[in-house]
């Protein structure tokens, strides 16, 4: 499929060099799973008997995870938790994923974001979830929070190759805090990408950012119907943010690369029959494309990769990661 593909091969040997920071919004996934027993007595709801119970690293930290089942660990992250039961799980939960968890901040004024999710099942049946529990505090962090976040972005940022700012719009991403982020990475050279799901006009001199369609049609204020369209959005965005390049993922219909002077790249989407589960697609995308762009690679050659590697992780449920032999395996097939 590509004539490059030596040199995409070449780049995924490396993706394992770059030291990766990913600021904002950190999650933990709590899946809940039992059988289906009976209806209950007490109120007509159905009653599960529990198997087991599942943690998973979601929102900014699922990108982290990603980065560090490719990069060896060498990925750290900076947000908030509360001081919570879910406080210690998010930390045991980073720990087992091998991530640098030492730049958290403690806020007890704030519930750690968790989001609990219950599945059933029977014996002839799939499993299905029934109900979502979220707990998050929702709001900006407060003023002192705030400057203990942005000391620790000034200590980590020196030490890492390339930075991910991961906005699921929770509250750690202040405006001071995304601005000094951007700043401090400019300062010591460091590759800036922007995950985000709204005002991506806000977010400027970085190196690149990676919005879906959805949010992308939000946010430039017109809808995508068409690949002129795509040209209009993305020079758009470049106009706004002064970005070195923007990645549009655009689902079913793969990706779009915009740099300046006209510059654009449509790249089809990889195994679209073997799609199952999307959760967590973009935030993968994310950390290969961040990786591969501080590995060297320049930003088509990135999102080419970052899309094998959601090709890969839609086949499974649930956030999901992927390694550096199963991106060369993807590649062969190509």
């Amino acid at each position: 499929m590509f004539e490059d593909r030596e040199q995409i091969i070449s780049y995924i040997k490396k993706l394992n060099q770059p030291k990766v920071l990913v600021v904002g919004d950190l999650a933990i996934d709590e899946m809940v799973y039992g059988d289906a027993e009976r209806i209950s007595r007490e109120a007509p709801v159905l009653i599960l008997r529990h198997s087991h119970t599942k943690l998973i690293l979601g929102a900014a930290s699922n990108a982290a995870h990603n980065v560090a089942t490719l990069n060896n660990g060498n990925v750290s992250v900076i947000g908030v938790c509360g001081e919570d039961f879910q406080a210690g799980q998010l930390r045991d939960t980073f720990e087992k994923a091998n991530v640098n968890c030492q730049y958290l901040v403690v806020d007890p004024m704030r519930k750690t974001t968790t989001k609990t999710r219950i599945s059933g099942s029977i014996t002839t049946s799939i499993t299905q979830q029934i109900v979502r529990i979220d707990r998050q505090t929702d709001g900006f962090l407060s003023e002192d929070i705030e400057g203990k976040v942005i000391q620790n972005i000034e200590k980590a940022v020196p030490l890492h190759d390339a930075v991910i700012l991961s906005n699921y719009h929770i509250g750690t991403l202040t405006p001071k805090i995304i601005e000094k982020t951007i700043e401090c990475a400019n300062k010591y050279g460091k590759i800036v990408v922007v995950d985000a799901q709204k005002d991506l006009g806000t977010y400027k001199n970085i190196t690149s950012m990676t919005p879906n369609l959805p949010d992308t049609q939000k946010s430039v204020g017109f809808f995508i119907n068409s690949e002129d369209d795509l040209k209009r959005a993305g020079d758009k965005l470049l106009e706004e943010t002064n970005a070195k390049s923007v990645l549009i993922t655009c689902g079913a219909d793969g990706m779009f690369v915009a740099k300046p002077d006209k510059n654009y790249s449509k790249i089809p989407v990889f195994n679209k029959s073997e799609v199952f589960d999307v959760t967590g697609a973009g935030d993968t995308v994310t950390a290969v494309y961040t990786l591969a762009l501080a590995a060297g690679a320049d930003s088509y050659t990135a999102a080419i990769i970052g899309n094998i590697a959601a090709s890969i992780v839609v086949r499974q449920f649930g956030c999901a990661t992927t390694t550096i032999d199963e991106l060369l395996k993807a590649v062969e097939l190509l």
